[in-house]
């Protein structure tokens, strides 16, 4: 049988993929009007969107029919995922129920800024009255803070200090937040500044976000916590994950999750450059992993470089954290240099234990990841 001889069979073949496929998209369509409705339910007694327990169960359901069908039960969960990710988007243009119908006004300052619009929208979409102070509306300041249930300050890291220090007079029942990067600093200087509740907010995640399931935000306490706990509370309608620390514990951990992470990233970037690397070829060679650690060295370059110059430069404690990164580099090169193989294999294996459970639990969400980073790779 030759090429010609099929060509008649694989059109009806085709023919029925064809079929099924449409049904498929009507199926689909079908799907999202009702995760629409169920959007809309929630909305309306301020359930949050994820329902973290309601997901795991369909999974696990859906895996185990799969298995049955004789259809591979990863290939269900990966298409389950993305389902899901487009009904928590449909739910999301529902809108939001309003915590606190008694909050007066939110004023973000920054609003207009890429974060803090973020925060505008959310804010506008349950229903809240909302303003925005920018540069331009400080003589208006007054006007703007006055009778206001909530501040929240969206600006550049290096201008924090100085704009909390200028919100004086505010309502002794006004909440004062930030949503800064650090921590200390901020609270310290809401504090100072502010008699009434403060609270210190850090959003894991940038102004590319276009709502908050599954997203983290990091919470510092500052002062009368039970005055913002409904602000708390928004959050999670919204569909955030609230993750409460101490303020010095969360720049600690900041140190390493963005300022050594972001410094070393750049240092790559930099040495490749000077290597005169030719990109287009690390490219067409790279595996799956190389592709993925180079997709996230071109998007930091991508970006505003005085946003990471911010959060390197924040904190001078930070110098010591990255010198100590620097000393630990230069050791194990001296390991290679020396040849000393069992070293460096002893330093491994010491690593791999202190990691424990996670180093399989990290290196089975890589699959994924690496998987979704070769399916993107341009031919």
């Amino acid at each position: 049988m030759n090429k010609k001889d099929i060509t008649p069979q694989l059109k009806v073949l085709r023919d029925q993929i064809d079929d099924i496929d449409s049904q498929l998209v009507d199926l689909l369509a079908k799907r999202r009007a009702v995760t629409t409705k169920v959007g809309a339910l929630k909305s309306e007694v301020g359930m949050p969107i994820f329902a973290p327990d309601r997901e795991a169960e369909l999974i696990a359901m859906r895996r185990e029919q799969a298995q049955s069908a004789g259809i591979s039960p990863d290939l269900i969960e990966d298409v389950l995922r993305r389902l899901m990710r487009d009904s928590y988007v449909s739910q999301d243009a529902s809108g939001y129920r309003c915590i606190n119908p008694e909050c007066k006004k939110v004023v973000v300052v920054g609003g207009g800024g890429q974060l803090g619009s973020v925060f505008v929208d959310l804010f506008n979409r349950s229903g809240y009255t909302v303003a925005t102070l920018e540069h331009d509306d400080w003589p208006r300041s007054e006007e703007i803070l006055s009778d206001t249930s909530l501040v929240i300050v969206a600006v550049p890291i290096r201008l924090t200090a100085n704009i909390i220090q200028q919100l004086k007079h505010l309502p002794s029942d006004c909440i004062l937040a930030d949503i800064t990067s650090i921590k200390e600093s901020p609270l310290f200087e809401m504090m100072k500044v502010h008699s009434g509740p403060v609270v210190g907010l850090h959003p894991m995640f940038g102004p590319d976000v276009s709502g908050l399931i599954k997203q983290t935000i990091i919470v510092c306490q500052g002062r009368q916590p039970e005055s913002y706990q409904w602000l708390i509370e928004q959050f999670q309608v919204w569909g955030a994950k609230i993750y409460p620390v101490e303020a010095h514990q969360h720049d600690e951990a900041m140190a390493m999750v963005q300022v050594m992470r972001h410094f070393s990233t750049i240092a790559y970037g930099y040495h490749l450059m000077m290597e005169g690397a030719d990109i287009s070829q690390l490219v067409e060679m790279s595996s799956p992993i190389y592709r993925l650690e180079l997709i996230m060295v071109g998007r930091l370059f991508a970006q505003d470089p005085i946003l990471y110059t911010d959060i390197i430069f924040s904190n001078r404690d930070n110098i010591a954290m990255m010198k100590r990164f620097a000393y630990r580099f230069l050791e194990l090169l001296e390991d290679v240099e020396l040849s000393d193989k069992a070293a460096f294999v002893d330093m491994f294996d010491q690593v791999s234990d202190w990691f424990g459970d996670y180093a399989d639990i990290f290196l089975q969400e890589s699959k994924a990841m690496l998987l979704k980073a070769n399916e993107l790779k341009k031919h």
